[in-house]
């Protein structure tokens, strides 16, 4: 058994590692078929961990270890005896010195240091040479040698988890299921989560089972964030890992999603780092990969404009370049603010409707820090001497599996809502909308173009034309992403295309609804006046007045 498999679920029969099947939501065996339900898999673990537990408590007993513990931030560090740490590196305050207690704090896995601090230091500099203009290399340069290195704690979560998705604006929710695997979260409060981001990810093919003497000259930094707090964090983590397929999915970047994680793993891991701080600007350096990020010095403004707001501003700078257009072709002023109105009123209806469909959100003025990092892969040793690979290492993570309930049972499907042929459809459909009176003009004349009068169509043209694109922008797509083609994921991972039986019941109330409205009074008098009228467009069109 390898390091790599501690964190594995292993199949009773055979004792080979099972890998997590998400449709049928079970752990499966690859050489026997064997299968490993979710609550047993939690027990499996439960028992490694408590094992690994009981090891460390015997260790610590023979190293002399204090904890420095700092009034300022709170931050608690695990360092050996003839330490010589006296000021606290997360906040610069004086640190305070006690006996060190071994408790359940101290994690079961840990990724060695493969990169010295003479090395980071090194990175660093290679960063700022290649950052002269930005005020952070300077301030870095001038600090370099309070570069600290230190174990950091965090948990590795490894599990499956059932997540609740939706497009923000509404519309329907839809059920996925996934499996996370490798993901880190950090339990320190006193870090900044976007600088440990930027110098992430780490290679999991060298965690260890836990061994203080891995830890020899180094420092280990304590957990200290609650369960509560840890929990939000782990769920951000993993709502973070899924949205971009999310977004794929959906079609859209404002999706909300809620995921559960009741059922995962969440393993305590010690991960290497060198961590600086000078005044606001903060750098940290990945112990492993060597991987740099830097926190900017100075905070960055975002602007949050109401969704109608937004609106307005399009449909001002739209009608501005319309403006533009007409003047240039030496439109009077006059007529061509005229028409620029009358297009900008349509302009701010359609503009509306589009934003009304995006992120609700109020104005506001947020804050944050620019994270910079540096470029190319993570740094190997080849015969004693580093060597960076030149492709950077991506997140692992696996697809989720969308689920929807179909003939009683929940089956997993794939999702499909703009495709190609449902645009066209849309898109001819609204065509035929705008032009019926035409086409129905044509058929009476005999299809006699020269006898058609367009201005027959006037008014049908001046409600349609505005109408119909509003309709598509407002309730045709919100129709495309609550009724998506549903295609079954079949064993051998083959789609096919689910179709939903014609309910004729429900289409013969509608018809039934129908003919009751144009023989009840009194909305069948306002329903016949409509017909006459728009009879009467048809005529006009198809022979003149």
């Amino acid at each position: 058994m390898t390091d790599r498999n501690i964190a594995d679920i292993y199949c009773p029969n055979c004792g080979a590692s099972a890998h997590f099947d998400i449709r049928k939501q079970k752990y499966v065996c690859g050489y026997c078929g064997g299968n490993v339900r979710i609550d047993e898999a939690q027990k499996q673990r439960n028992g490694f961990r408590q094992l690994a537990q009981s090891r460390i408590h015997k260790e610590a007993k023979n190293y002399k270890l204090i904890r420095a513990e700092c009034p300022g931030c709170g931050a608690e560090i695990v360092i050996e005896e003839n330490e010589a740490l006296s000021d606290c590196a997360f906040c610069g305050k004086a640190l305070v010195r006690k006996e060190y207690l071994y408790t359940e704090d101290m994690p079961e896995m840990i990724i060695p240091f493969r990169i010295t601090i003479d090395e980071a230091e090194q990175f660093l500099l290679e960063w700022c040479d290649q950052n002269k203009g930005k005020r952070e290399a300077g301030d870095i340069r001038e600090n370099i040698k309070d570069l600290k290195g230190f174990y950091l704690p965090y948990e590795l979560i490894r599990g499956p988890i059932n997540c609740t998705v939706s497009r923000i604006d509404g519309g329907k929710q839809y059920d996925c299921s996934g499996y996370v695997d490798d993901v880190f979260v950090n339990c320190s409060k006193q870090l900044d989560n976007l600088l440990l981001d930027g110098m992430e990810p780490y290679e999991l093919d060298e965690v260890k089972e836990f061994d203080f003497a891995y830890t020899a000259g180094q420092r280990i930094k304590i957990k200290d964030i609650n369960a509560k707090e840890l929990q939000s964090r782990v769920e951000a983590e993993v709502s973070e890992s899924y949205t971009p397929t999310v977004r794929k999915t959906l079609e859209t970047k404002a999706v909300k999603i809620n995921a559960y994680v009741h059922a995962v793993s969440r393993l305590p891991v010690l991960l290497p780092g060198y961590y600086l701080k000078c005044g606001n600007t903060i750098a940290a350096v990945n112990g492993q990969t060597g991987k740099v990020s830097v926190r900017g010095e100075k905070e960055s403004h975002y602007y949050f404009l109401p969704w109608w707001l937004k609106s307005i501003l399009a449909t001002i700078l739209i009608s501005a370049v319309c403006l533009c257009g007409l003047r240039l072709f030496r439109m009077d002023s006059a007529t061509a603010l005229y028409l620029t109105g009358i297009l900008a009123f349509f302009f701010l209806i359609v503009t509306l409707c589009a934003y009304s469909d995006t992120e609700h959100t109020d104005f506001a003025v947020k804050s944050g820090y620019k994270v910079f990092q540096s470029k190319g892969g993570p740094w190997h040793r080849e015969n004693g001497v580093l060597v960076q690979k030149a492709e950077e290492p991506k997140r692992n993570v696996t697809e989720p599996v969308f689920f929807e309930e179909i003939n009683g049972k929940e089956q997993a499907v794939s999702l499909r809502f703009t495709t190609p042929l449902r645009i066209i459809r849309m898109g001819l459909l609204a065509v035929f909308v705008i032009f019926l009176p035409v086409l129905l003009a044509l058929f009476l004349n005999g299809f006699n173009f020269r006898q058609l009068e367009l201005g027959g169509s006037a008014v049908w043209f001046c409600i349609f034309i505005p109408v119909v694109p509003i309709y598509v922008l407002k309730f045709g797509i919100i129709e495309l992403y609550e009724r998506p083609w549903i295609y079954l994921l079949t064993e051998n991972r083959q789609k096919k295309r689910y179709r939903q039986p014609i309910e004729w019941k429900k289409i013969g109330k509608w018809i039934l609804a129908g003919l009751k409205h144009l023989i009840i009074p009194p909305e069948c008098f306002a329903i016949w006046l409509g017909i006459a009228c728009f009879c009467m467009i048809v005529y006009l069109t198809a022979f003149g007045f």
